[in-house]
């Protein structure tokens, strides 16, 4: 017997009526901020990835070589994609563009609780805004789709100039070498490599910026930087938004292009493998031959959402089965269009069973069943039976229509 390819998933009916739920409130959330929906190919030039995030990421990606020699990859992320786009497409549309994607990537990795080689990204691109405002927007969408979902994290917002300040004086890869143990709260490790580097005198600042827990100790420690004021507003502006964050000037995001602000989100639920979120800042568009224009974003792991979400009821549509005689298929039929035409689930018979064996089938699957015989088709009525308690009442078909629908979901 076939299976799955390893790493993916197949969902049945309830789980995909979960999902798409947990989906819509998620997508309804960035609609209100103005943000509209884009959508870009499932595979890309190999190039777009390896110019965004380096090389190294070739060793998780899904890469082949089409029918004209051309070198693709299944996108392992979206931002490249989008900013791919908009140089192609969008680079004269008036900014600041307002985007958002659902979208499925592939990475070649070892499958985990939450982890997957398919899995689903929910995110944002802010295009062509530079300002505190287009940040704090930015986080404040960010926290609207996770709290609409039901997620409960944890926000963590850094700012990148604080930590360049202070590397300034090292050259690029020692800065990224140095970023990187910050970033994963390495702090032995740090403290090794600054002393391997001759840097020790580093280590008390560094480790300053990762705990600090007030905008008066990071300048404390950094002194007045060009970015101050930028810095300052942001936190204002997440304050008066009553945004629940804490401080992490150590955030480094393990890519070089962010240029500014940077966040986190962890969820509370989710053990080890618990970041849900992370985005900022940065500069992209450039690299596949645009202007450099500023952009600010933030992607979602979706299938981590509905791990930490748990189990939620779902409001399912009421169901109509149709029950008929052989005599009343036609009007079976007319009355299912009817009802159908007006956002309604109807199921019917497909196996010419008698009445009462339709009924017994109709009761897994539906909610209410309508009967229909000789009585009700010369008199262009329907008889409404709830499954669920057995009453039933002959109706005229727009009443009947009518009935259900005030019904609501179940």
């Amino acid at each position: 017997m076939l299976q799955k390819p390893r790493g993916t998933r197949d969902f049945l009916p309830e789980e995909m009526e979960r999902r798409r739920m947990i989906e819509s409130t998620m997508r309804d959330q960035a609609r209100r901020w103005g943000y509209r929906e884009v959508c870009t190919p499932i595979f890309e030039e190999l190039e777009i990835f390896t110019m965004r995030s380096g090389e190294g990421i070739i060793q998780e990606m899904y890469i082949f070589e089409d029918k004209g020699g051309r070198k693709l990859a299944l996108r392992p992320e979206v931002t490249a994609s989008v900013l791919r786009m908009y140089v192609n497409e969008a680079r004269v549309i008036p900014k600041p563009l307002r985007w958002y994607y659902f979208s499925d990537c592939f990475r070649y990795e070892r499958p985990q609780k939450g982890r997957y080689r398919q899995f689903w990204q929910f995110g944002v691109e802010l295009i062509g805004a530079d300002s505190a405002l287009a940040d704090a927007e930015v986080i404040s969408v960010a926290d609207a789709v996770l709290r609409a979902a039901g997620v409960g994290y944890e926000l963590k917002v850094g700012h990148l100039a604080p930590m360049k300040q202070l590397l300034s004086s090292l050259d690029p890869r020692l800065q990224r070498s140095t970023m990187g143990f910050l970033d994963k709260r390495d702090f032995s490790g740090l403290e090794s490599h600054l002393c391997s580097i001759h840097e020790e005198h580093l280590l008390d600042q560094l480790l300053g910026l990762a705990t600090c827990s007030s905008l008066e100790d990071l300048f404390a420690i950094t002194g007045s930087i060009p970015e101050r004021t930028r810095i300052e507003r942001l936190f204002q502006l997440l304050d008066l938004a009553g945004i629940d964050y804490s401080f992490n000037f150590g955030i480094a995001r393990g890519l070089d292009y962010y240029t500014g602000m940077v966040f986190e989100g962890f969820a509370d639920n989710l053990g080890a493998e618990n970041q849900i979120i992370g985005g900022g800042a940065y500069r992209l568009a450039h690299l596949f031959g645009g202007d450099d224009v500023a952009s600010c974003g933030f992607a979602i792991g979706f299938d981590r959402v509905v791990v930490s979400i748990g189990e939620v009821a779902t409001a399912r549509p009421i169901v109509i089965g149709i029950a008929c005689t052989e005599d009343s298929r036609r009007y079976a039929t007319e009355v299912a269009g009817l009802f159908r035409k007006e956002g309604i689930c109807v199921l019917t018979d497909l196996s010419d069973r008698g009445l009462s064996t339709q009924l017994a089938h109709l009761s897994r699957d539906a909610d209410i069943a309508i009967i229909l015989g000789k009585r009700e088709t010369e008199a262009g009525t329907v008889t409404l039976k709830n499954l669920h308690t057995g009453e039933q009442r002959e109706l005229v078909v727009a009443e009947a229509i009518a009935e259900v629908k005030g019904s609501g979901n179940r």
